[in-house]
């Protein structure tokens, strides 16, 4: 087995065992072998994250990363920024976990490596390339609520000097769902609320001469998703198109210097028809993002100086008249991993020059040693910023009613965090401790406490000091055909200046898991739990703690064919991920595979 790669942590392939950054690489086994249809339910089995969501897996979700807010995570597919000028953050429904190969999760602040928005770190999505003979796959599956699932791929490489790799993949999904909310819900409808999800994903490369490689990515989704708006018959939906392309080449022009240069553009389009009185009734807010990036690598014997160039723009366009409008950001970035016996060492250093906010430096260190070849100690220190949302700034509940203010200031992070990793191969143990100190932090109160005047339903505003802090640990074992794993975060992600933990997001949450393989059969059982936590800023709606059992498994039943199932909440347990919308209670899904490894 090939040993683990991670590529976000430096922006270059790295051992996962050089990589100093607090990090999860889940691969496409573990997905396989999770049989779960959605991403967001996907990453909450994940140490350090926490979700939240207004209903079914079709709904608004949201993905909390060390106790920060989802606009504080950065979300890249196949190193394509993605997600919502306007509400920040990325437009997880729609995001297509049957596209996925695997995923990277980076802890801690990146900007000093991707700029705006890695304040809690970054997850990096990629999808299926392909290499060596044709190869197909394909899978299907239903289960509770009407859910269905169709995917089908194919993929692989020439064998000719000028090899050309090539892969595309096709899926589509929908489910009749439950109801979004519950009866306490000023907009309850006890209507099903159900979604269809169709998307494509394609990688194509072609090596021009050795050394040398030119390729195209693209991902492209789309989900109808319905929800409650009220009592009334018409059914309320949202419509969001997620898009994200890139045309790259890479240069090996000298044996220690690699260039990639890459035009990339994602789209996030989102259309809410609430009303049968088109288009009256639909609300518009599209984002599209346009991302020219150089970047340099320069081996430097066993260490690597990074030089980056990047210019991205920020368009919007939207039936707000408020909100349509445009930024760019202009960034350059330096940073040098060392490497020198027991010792490892990254240092880097951005600036970003937004035309609406003007300049951002931004930077990190990190240091590791090892202790023994299984064990090693790391200590890092970085800071981070956040420009507000479009949201956050502009938007208006009507034309005497703000939401946003322009005033809002960019939220600025220190973090510094300290960690213990062992690893020999069987076991692997983990024990991070993190301060993450926000100033300027943008949070949501009602009443508005800036400018009540014209802010009447509340508003979004600066808070003085935010600090998050938190203990993360991991440990997972293989003894035989059992593997045990197990997280548990405490943490304490407070708005300082109120004194209050900030919203859907509690002090303890965790995971244990027991699977078993022999032969063809794989199963596991995992529980999933969480303590309280509270529903809003002021901390006086209490979200009741709980506990999730989940069973899954698979079963090979032929070359290449298997059969896999997943049984969530088998307790049927009554929780709420966000006061007074509906969670799904014990569900089944089965299908059967082809071709995947």
């Amino acid at each position: 087995m090939l040993a683990p790669v991670v590529v976000t942590a430096t922006r270059s392939p790295q051992a996962a065992t050089d990589v100093l950054a607090d990090n999860i690489l889940i691969t496409s086994e573990e997905i396989a072998q999770s049989g779960q249809n959605s991403l967001v339910d996907l990453l909450q089995r994940q140490r350090g994250i926490e979700i939240a969501r207004n209903g079914g897996p079709g709904t608004n979700s949201s993905v909390f990363a060390r106790g920060t807010n989802n606009n504080q995570t950065l979300v890249l597919i196949d190193g394509v920024r993605t997600g919502s000028s306007t509400s920040g953050g990325a437009t997880w429904a729609a995001i297509p976990l049957s596209q996925i190969d695997h995923i990277e999760i980076v802890y801690g602040p990146l900007s000093s490596l991707y700029g705006a928005d890695a304040v809690g770190g970054v997850v990096q999505i990629f999808t299926k390339k392909g290499d060596g003979a044709p190869h197909f796959t394909t899978s299907a599956g239903y289960g509770s609520y009407a859910t269905r699932s169709l995917q089908a791929g194919v993929s692989g490489s020439t064998s000719d000097q000028n090899r050309f790799r090539y892969a595309l993949n096709i899926a589509k999904e929908d489910s009749g769902g439950f109801s979004a909310t519950n009866p306490g819900n000023f907009s309850f409808n006890p209507d099903k609320d159900g979604y269809k999800k169709s998307s494509a994903s394609g990688q194509f490369s072609l090596d021009i001469a050795k050394g040398h490689e030119a390729g195209f990515n693209f991902l492209q989704s789309r989900i109808d998703s319905q929800f409650d708006n009220g009592p009334a018959s018409f059914d309320a939906r949202n419509e969001s198109k997620l898009g994200s392309y890139s045309l790259y080449s890479k240069n090996r022009f000298l044996p220690q210097w690699t260039s990639l240069l890459q035009l990339s553009q994602s789209t996030d389009k989102l259309d809410s028809i609430t009303s049968a009185a088109l288009p009256a009734g639909t609300s518009t807010f599209n984002t599209k993002q346009i991302d020219l990036t150089w970047q340099n690598d320069i081996a430097l014997g066993a260490d690597v100086l990074q030089l980056l160039a990047e210019r991205r723009k920020e368009e919007v366009d939207s039936t707000r008249p408020e909100l349509a409008r445009d930024r760019t950001t202009d960034s350059f970035a330096a940073s040098y991993q060392f490497k020198r016996d027991a010792h490892l060492a990254n240092v880097s250093v951005r600036n970003d020059r937004n035309s609406q906010f003007g300049s951002a430096t931004t930077g990190s260190l990190a240091y590791g040693y090892r202790m023994t070849k299984a064990l090693r100690v790391n200590a890092s220190a970085g800071t981070s910023f956040r420009a507000p949302t479009f949201n956050e700034l502009y938007y208006k509940f009507s034309n005497t009613n703000f939401y946003g203010i322009e005033t809002n200031r960019p939220e600025h992070g220190k973090n510094a965090e300290i960690g213990l990793y062992y690893d020999d191969g069987k076991s692997q143990l983990s024990a991070v401790y993190y301060r993450n100190a926000v100033r300027d932090m943008l949070v949501y109160a009602n009443p508005c406490p800036v400018s009540p005047a014209t802010h009447t339903f509340g508003c979004a505003y600066n808070v003085n000091k935010a600090l998050l802090t938190g203990v993360s640990l991991g440990a997972k074992t293989t003894q035989g055909n059992l593997t045990v794993r197990g997280t548990l975060d405490l943490q304490d992600p407070r708005d300082e200046t109120a004194d209050k933990l900030f919203a859907r997001r509690a002090r303890q949450h965790g995971t244990v898991a027991v699977e078993y393989a022999a032969g063809a059969i794989r199963s596991g059982a995992e529980m999933v739990f969480s303590g309280k936590r509270f529903d809003d800023s002021s901390n006086t709606i209490v979200l009741g703690g709980y506990s999730l059992l989940n069973l899954y498994g698979s079963y090979d039943f032929a070359r290449d064919w298997s059969l896999f199932a997943r049984w969530d909440n088998v307790m049927n347990k009554d929780y709420e991920l966000a006061r007074n919308y509906a969670t799904a209670g014990s569900s089944v899904f089965v299908g059967v595979r082809y071709g995947f490894k």
